[in-house]
């Protein structure tokens, strides 16, 4: 049983973790892969309303994927996207990618080899992942300008989609720990934590969120 302050806590994380940006016009989207078709779904729906001319599907699998995505999360990325209707042309796989950090770097470098000049990203990520994302991608190519976006949804409707609410609270938790850890390991930008947000984190895990924690000297993930 979760109790009401876990769920309170949960939902502090999941809105600091969102950056609140409206989606604009940009070069380019970069989506971040992992087990959630709804990256693809709402990258579509941003090339769809105009929004890109052109996408980046980024990731190779993890554990989580390895069985439900054997080809690696970018290409089951863009062969949704062709099912619901872009152009093959109209996108970009990176199938190498093992952890945020490469997923820039690697888009990087793919979209440079394509000539392709980049001022402006809209970067799609899972909900709860947002600003975990947006502080590695301005550190890793702090001279593009950078628009966070990911599936509208609650919290509550994100649990109703996993059907798990301890993974998702282990989730954030986790996503937190990186948010205040990998700036000191230079992943990431550094960014203010609001103490509120802080002491939820703490209190999260405490109760034994840890699912999705890493040891202090771990390497990216």
């Amino acid at each position: 049983m979760i109790s009401m302050q876990a769920w309170a806590d949960a939902q502090r994380l999941w809105e600091f973790q969102q950056m609140g940006h409206e989606p604009r016009s940009c070069s380019v989207a970069i989506g971040l892969g992992s087990h959630d078709l709804g990256v693809a779904d709402i990258t579509v729906d941003l090339y769809e309303r105009g929004m890109i001319p052109l996408i980046v599907f980024t990731g190779a699998t993890s554990r989580t994927t390895s069985e439900c995505m054997p080809r690696g999360e970018a290409e089951h990325y863009r062969e949704r996207a062709i099912e619901l209707g872009v152009p093959a042309d109209a996108v970009l796989v990176e199938p190498q990618a093992r952890n945020t950090g490469e997923n820039i770097r690697f888009s990087r470098a793919l979209l440079e080899d394509h000539g392709i000049s980049v001022s402006s990203v809209l970067l799609v990520s899972k909900p709860y992942e947002e600003r975990r994302a947006y502080a590695t991608a301005r550190k890793l190519w702090p001279d593009v300008e950078w628009v966070s976006a990911s599936t509208p949804m609650t919290l509550s409707e994100y649990v109703d989609s996993i059907q798990d609410a301890h993974l998702v609270i282990d989730m954030l938790v986790g996503a937190q720990q990186r948010l205040m850890m990998y700036p000191r390991q230079g992943f990431m930008i550094e960014q203010a934590i609001p103490d509120d947000v802080a002491a939820a984190y703490e209190r999260l895990r405490v109760q034994g969120f840890i699912s999705r924690l890493v040891a202090a000297e771990a390497a990216q993930e």
